[in-house]
């Protein structure tokens, strides 16, 4: 009893406590005025509540309905007033008012019911706050709004949309805004011109909320109708029993599904009625000797039928009967006919636009594996292309310049100077593996090239199995600097990972540095000399030995730098250069031994036709490299200097 009495006294207290001021103005007049709607709680009758308060024009509405979503308003007991509150407790409320002096203060909750509007009365709510958020002065309000209303944006937005357009100053914002009032009035258009107008304004656009727009204009229902199809009907198709689109067997069910003929008879079921009603050597006044024809059959279940004995069926003869007295049909959802076709045509330029693009995309995803391939594969040039060496350890060296970037990524810790670091090393670390490589094993193998193999691909398994004892066969990070992140994004359809990009660029780079050396060094007159013939260029004081060891290094070394551009998307692994070599020999075999444009155009074909054979089998890849490689084969029967051949004595050898 006392701590009734007390409550009872702090109820008091706080009600005399609050300003007369905080129970009066217009605000709260607008929600007494309400008051039996709001207090109803209902979804059917909630609408008019919502209405007056979002039209009021008072500067607080945007808050009263704020508040009431958010199920932070709150209704006084003793004189049902509303306000807005933070529970501070279970007990205890932190009271605000609508209009005048806001903050009353905390008070007992025991005189307060909480509103709780359901998830449908929230649903209204939300929808009448998108007129105040979109344009609230916050721009991050507005695109929330914006976002809001892509997503479930209904016809009575459309003037409050238009009427947003007006007054927003930002030109991003009032870009989306325009453009969303035009995919709302597709589907909640007063007239067909302006949804028509909307609709062709879209023309080749490819983002995907334009198609999720313009599909459902174009959806359709199968519907069936004696005789000819209704005049006023939007039809997309008209169907042919028996046909591709409609077997006669659907046909026919959606007749009795429709209620517009009975059941099919199927030819079990008559011939176990027919069999239970023999009565004297007939059935249904047919003799049992004629059921062999299918037409006796049906008579005598026809009989059968009208005499009540068995269930109503349709016979053969009466389904096709039935077939010929109905029309078969697509129909459109949309009543207009000129609002679809302009669909049809909007959606007919897009997916034309999206063929298009989506073909470049995969241009771009071959050209992209093509510069990976080459990148990977010009060391491999230098080495069996120009010396003739079949160097199986190839693989090797781009895995060592991998584990190089790796290394130095530990001792530096910022990426971008790490991956600039990393390339002359990369290289410089592969090149003297090279050259000891040449020294000590390939020189003494030039004229066995079988034994080269194997001494290389010994040499191979050697390298592997070092790397592993030294990194572990766990995958180590080689990490792209952040402003290689993400993807440079031409539209919704093409897009490329900046990673890519920049290799591309990589691979670029080093076909022109391979030209100048070839073309503008001594060096690269020395190796041409010796590689179209190796006596005369001795003869001419040119030392074959050191630029063979030159040649073989710098293979080495570029397999090196392609090694740490393949280790910014691939996993670091002892095994990482597998993955590459046989695309590398593939590369050089089909471009043209002993050509550096051979080797571009070889692996331009290998990345496009891989990625192509991929686009066609999206689902194995191991089938695309197989089917690859089986069409190299058969294009080496027919080519099998490649590409792009040497001529001259270069070529005889």
């Amino acid at each position: 009893m006392p701590r009734r009495l007390l409550s009872a006294l702090l109820c008091l207290m706080s009600l005399l406590a609050t300003p007369l001021a905080a129970q009066e103005g217009p605000l709260q007049d607008l929600l007494q005025g309400q008051r039996e709607l709001i207090e109803q709680s209902s979804r059917r009758t909630i609408g008019p509540a919502i209405e007056a308060i979002r039209d009021s024009g008072l500067d607080g509405a945007a808050l009263v309905l704020e508040k009431w979503e958010a199920r932070e308003m709150w209704q006084r007991e003793s004189d049902g007033l509303f306000f807005y509150a933070e529970e501070v407790n279970r007990d205890t409320l932190h009271l605000h008012a609508f209009d005048g002096p806001t903050d009353l203060g905390e008070v007992p909750d025991e005189d307060f019911d909480q509103l709780k509007p359901n998830s449908g009365i929230r649903g209204l709510i939300a929808s009448a706050l998108v007129q105040f958020q979109l344009s609230d002065p916050d721009i991050s309000r507005r695109r929330a709004a914006l976002d809001a209303l892509a997503r479930d944006g209904n016809a009575e937005h459309l003037p409050i949309l238009r009427a947003a357009i007006e007054n927003e100053p930002d030109a991003g914002i009032r870009a989306q805004k325009d453009r969303l009032e035009r995919l709302l009035t597709i589907r909640f258009g007063a007239t067909d011109a302006a949804r028509i107008e909307a609709i062709e304004s879209f023309r080749g656009d490819l983002a995907v909320d334009v198609r999720a727009a313009l599909n459902p204009i174009l959806s359709t229902r199968r519907e069936v109708s004696a005789g000819d199809p209704p005049a006023e009907a939007n039809i997309a198709a008209v169907l042919k029993p028996g046909s591709e689109a409609l077997s006669a067997e659907d046909a026919y069910a959606l007749l009795v599904s429709a209620g517009l003929a009975p059941a099919r008879l199927t030819a079990e079921a008559q011939r176990q009625a027919l069999a239970a009603n023999i009565t004297d050597g007939r059935v249904g006044g047919v003799p049992v000797a004629d059921l062999s024809d299918p037409a006796a059959r049906d008579r005598a279940y026809d009989a059968l039928e009208a005499a009540g004995t068995v269930p109503a069926a349709a016979t053969q003869s009466e389904v096709e009967a039935a077939l010929a007295a109905h029309s078969f049909y697509d129909r459109y959802g949309e009543p207009s006919a000129a609002v679809t076709d302009a669909a049809e045509e909007a959606l007919n330029s897009i997916e034309l636009k999206l063929a298009l693009n989506q073909f470049i995309d995969l241009a771009l995803d071959a050209l992209s594996l093509a510069s990976i391939y080459f990148l990977a594969a010009i060391g491999l040039a230098i080495t069996f292309g120009v010396m003739g060496v079949i160097n199986m350890a190839h693989g090797e060296f781009i895995m060592m310049g991998a584990y190089t970037g790796y290394v130095l990524q530990q001792l530096i810790p910022n990426y971008t100077v790490s991956i600039l670091v990393a390339i002359p090393v990369a290289f410089a670390v592969t090149f003297a593996a090279g050259v000891a490589m040449e020294r000590l094993v390939i020189r003494w193998l030039y004229a066995r090239p079988l034994e080269t193999l194997l001494a290389t691909f010994g040499i191979s398994i050697a390298l592997q199995q070092l790397a592993k004892n030294i990194f572990g066969t766990q995958a180590r990070p080689l990490t792209a600097p952040g402003w290689l992140d993400g993807q440079w994004v031409i539209n919704d359809i093409i897009g490329i990972s900046w990673i890519r990009v920049a290799i591309f660029v990589l691979a670029l780079i080093f076909l022109g540095i391979y030209l100048f050396i070839m073309q503008r060094t001594r060096l690269g007159l020395e190796t041409r000399a010796v590689t179209q013939n190796p006596r005369m260029a001795a003869s001419m004081g040119i030392n074959p030995d050191r630029v063979n060891m030159m040649t073989f290094g710098l293979g080495s070394g570029i397999a090196g730098i392609a090694g740490v551009a393949i280790g910014l998307f691939a996993q670091v692994t002892s095994e990482l250069g597998q993955g590459y070599i046989v695309q590398s020999f593939m590369t050089v075999v089909v471009g043209g031994v002993g050509n550096v444009w051979g080797t571009l155009a070889g692996a331009t074909m290998i990345g496009f036709l891989q990625k192509g054979i991929e686009w066609l089998n999206p689902s194995n890849t191991l089938a695309a490299q197989t089917y690859m490689i089986i069409f190299i084969i058969i294009f080496i029967q027919f080519r099998p200097r490649g590409i792009i051949a040497l001529k001259g004595r270069a070529a005889g050898d």
